[in-house]
């Protein structure tokens, strides 16, 4: 039986990191993916397989890439069933909101409440997030660009331990869409 994911890439073609999204493609079918398609540049591919799981596929593409391109990426793994949990535990009025405004950081593995326990949040205030187990859902009104709550949530510290990757809610639901086969 084979399953069709979305590959979300950490950090690639920003800040002399580039990974041109034909040689992704290429590198992905040359390990036995299938149907693979690229999502923009900001490195997003969907693929379909019958071996492995989220983690071993993240892993075996991470390698990969850090072979071809000389450099060290992050990868994460996610099958269409959980992006589109995520797109309906959604806790903000998606719907209302430019997709500016909306984001989702995906974890590599669960985190807890504990991890942000250190934010004042009122202090952000309007921005604001709400934690699911393997997502962190971000609504800030005047952009990510802008925003402080953004730039705390990405320290490192907070961070510490997971793969954390982000991206905005056009992306988050096409990605949905992409890999509903």
């Amino acid at each position: 039986m084979t399953t069709t994911y979305a590959a979300l890439l950490r950090a690639v073609n920003v800040g002399g990191r580039k990974l041109p999204m034909a040689e992704l493609r290429q590198l992905m079918t040359g390990l036995g993916y299938e149907g693979v398609r690229t999502h923009l540049q900001s490195g997003q591919a969907v693929f379909t397989t019958g071996h492995g799981d989220e983690e071993s596929l993240a892993a075996e593409l991470a390698e990969a890439i850090g072979k071809r391109c000389g450099f060290p990426v992050d990868v994460i793994v996610r099958d269409h069933a959980y992006l589109a949990a995520v797109v309906a535990a959604c806790p903000f009025p998606a719907a209302e909101l430019e997709a500016r405004q909306l984001h989702v950081t995906y974890f590599s593995a669960p985190v807890d409440a504990a991890r942000f326990a250190e934010i004042d949040r009122e202090t952000y205030l309007p921005e604001e997030f709400r934690l699911g187990r393997r997502e962190l859902y971000l609504y800030v009104p005047d952009g990510l660009g802008r925003s402080k709550l953004a730039e705390h949530l990405a320290k490192p510290r907070i961070n510490k331990g997971v793969i954390a990757t982000s991206r905005n809610w056009n992306t988050v639901t096409k990605l949905v869409e992409l890999t509903a086969g």
